[in-house]
């Protein structure tokens, strides 16, 4: 499994540290920056993992700015984008589960990092339970698609 991560200049420290937790894990991961405290607008750190996991180079996505708002907002824009801002555990699980989300966001002034790494774990673990569920989705797919369920 490939992992796409992305963040702006508030939460580099945090890419860093989760970057290489995942590798340790055995995860492939593709950093779509930023590098650095200079200044970056989280909206283009969104675009490019959004892209990436829609355009299937990578299978899911982590974007990190200070709250994990921001950046979940721009990643939504995205066709095909289910991002979901988490600040604990059960949360990114049922986002999976229910929701089939395909982008976690986390806030770096938010979480502390082994916080975030138990997220993290959390998210990855859990897979889509389709069902109920994948009604509710098809219904997001056609909120998306510009069509009115009522």
């Amino acid at each position: 499994m490939t992992i796409a991560i992305g963040c702006d200049h508030a939460a580099t420290g945090l890419k860093e540290e989760l970057k290489e937790y995942m590798t340790a894990q055995g995860l492939g991961v593709q950093d779509f920056g930023t590098y650095g405290a200079a200044k970056a607008d989280y909206p283009v750190s969104a675009l490019k993992v959004a892209a990436a996991v829609t355009g299937g180079a990578c299978d899911l996505g982590v974007l990190l700015c200070g709250t994990g708002v921001g950046i979940s907002i721009a990643a939504n824009k995205v066709k095909g984008i289910r991002a979901v801002c988490c600040s604990e555990p059960f949360s990114a699980k049922l986002s999976r589960q229910h929701n089939n989300s395909n982008i976690l966001c986390m806030g770096a002034r938010v979480v502390g990092r082994e916080l975030a790494k138990m997220i993290l774990d959390e998210w990855l673990a859990a897979s889509f339970e389709g069902g109920r569920h994948a009604e509710r989705v098809a219904m997001i797919d056609a909120i998306e698609a510009g069509k009115s369920l009522i």
